[in-house]
């Protein structure tokens, strides 16, 4: 059976153009104008995956993303948006968006990102394969049940997916947990830009992409605390740790 594609953007042409690009992929898509339409269709037939405009008249794009995360619904969410600051980039983060694609677009870059999200959520209800950690990462404390990971201060319950810092649980997005998960699990060794990408979407989008940083910001922010120690450090040129300094 395709995977199905739930497509809501209100310019016609784009609308069209990246149905048919879809449809010749290999999804079967249903494509709506707006997001009125968009909720009224993910709440009949649920899609594998929502590939949403920020910018849409009435109900925009995420609208249409936390109306769906406060009903629990976990389907991951793609965002089309014109918008290229990084403030803009994170309103869609927070309303629940699993990723985004900024226009002009490239449709294999849109294509690659919708298989990355496919292939994080393959098995509803599955919880990620561990990743393996980095040579010489630090020993995890024996008396933690195989549930939980810990490390700097971070403890993680893998299969409640929850998080805390300290006494302080975080609210996470899915891509949010799964990139402290990788980074708790290598505390202590810095991951380059591109395993990490690999690891988190399954592809690289080389080094104009901002995906990366636009995340790690969002992470750090939802993960500093006053007068704690900063967790997630920026190794220039190479990229990203977890230690405590």
């Amino acid at each position: 059976m395709p995977q199905t594609v739930l497509l809501a953007e209100d310019d016609r042409a784009i609308r069209h153009a990246l149905e048919r690009a879809l449809t010749l992929e290999g999804y079967a898509v249903t494509a709506v104008a707006d997001g009125v339409e968009a909720l009224a269709q993910a709440h009949k037939t649920p899609p594998d995956v929502l590939v949403l405009d920020v910018m849409m008249p009435g109900i925009d794009g995420l609208q249409v993303c936390r109306v769906l995360r406060a009903e629990g619904d976990h389907t991951p969410i793609l965002m089309l948006t014109a918008l290229v600051e990084t403030a803009d980039r994170i309103a869609g983060l927070d309303a629940g968006a699993d990723d985004y694609v900024v226009k002009p677009f490239d449709v294999e870059e849109v294509f690659a990102r919708l298989r990355a999200l496919l292939r994080r959520t393959g098995s509803p209800g599955a919880v990620p394969a561990p990743a393996p950690a980095a040579e010489g990462a630090p020993a995890r404390e024996a008396h933690l049940p195989e549930r939980q990971i810990e490390a700097a201060g971070i403890r993680m319950d893998l299969q409640a997916r929850r998080v805390w810092r300290g006494p302080r649980e975080l609210e996470l997005t899915r891509t949010e947990f799964e990139l402290l998960e990788l980074l708790v699990r290598n505390a202590g060794i810095v991951l380059d830009h591109s395993t990490i990408y690999d690891r988190i979407w399954g592809y690289d989008f080389g080094p104009g992409s901002k995906n990366l940083a636009v995340y790690v910001g969002y992470l750090r922010r939802k993960l500093d605390a006053p007068d704690a120690p900063q967790l997630i450090h920026t190794v220039r040129g190479v990229g990203y740790v977890l230690r405590e300094d």
